[in-house]
């Protein structure tokens, strides 16, 4: 790590959380706060230049104290380098937006904020991109119904789509599977 940090001619008192190296990428795991500074610094800097933002992703861990992790990888076409950056929040905490930097953040942000309900402070304009617009919850939360809140369908009579209520009425059912290897353990 220092020899990579030396490399970049990044000061050691940056509050880096962890660093590793996965499948021959750096990944840092930073502090929310510190994230648009770091990014800025990266894209910048004339020994790392990662102009290019390919990825922004979300994760999920429900049972976590910090529920959303959002990793942004980044590309360096002078140096053939990729860069992940980790940030770890909750449901409460907005996450600063990055689309200043790079401007084709706004899609994936917008993506972000339409599947888990992370907010990012700075957007222009939050827009449900894979959604309705009269969309209620996140779907790729975990907690989230697999079969989702309500169902959309074609209404003959009203000549309209019509958005009702999910009504799933199924009996208690006691499977009793025969294990095929039951036979073996005799």
């Amino acid at each position: 790590m220092i020899l990579f940090l030396q490399h970049l001619n990044i000061p050691f008192f940056l509050p880096i959380i962890r660093f590793y190296v996965y499948f021959f990428d750096f990944c840092l795991l930073i502090q929310t706060n510190l994230l648009k500074s770091f990014v800025r610094f990266l894209k910048n800097h004339f020994k790392s230049q990662f102009k290019i933002l390919t990825c922004i992703s979300g994760v999920d861990y429900p049972k976590k104290l910090f529920r959303f992790s959002i990793v942004y990888e980044l590309l360096s076409i002078k140096y053939n380098n990729r860069f992940r950056l980790k940030v770890f929040l909750d449901e409460l905490v907005p996450i600063n937006s990055v689309e200043n930097d790079y401007s084709g953040a706004y899609w994936w942000e917008c993506e972000i904020w339409d599947m888990f309900g992370v907010y990012f402070l700075g957007e222009k304009q939050m827009t449900r991109l894979l959604t309705d617009y009269g969309f209620f919850g996140y779907p790729l939360r975990k907690d989230f119904p697999l079969s989702g809140f309500l169902e959309t369908r074609y209404n003959l009579i009203k000549n309209r789509v019509v958005y009702e209520n999910v009504e799933l009425s199924q009996q208690y059912r006691s499977f009793n599977f025969i294990s095929p290897w039951s036979n073996l353990e005799k």
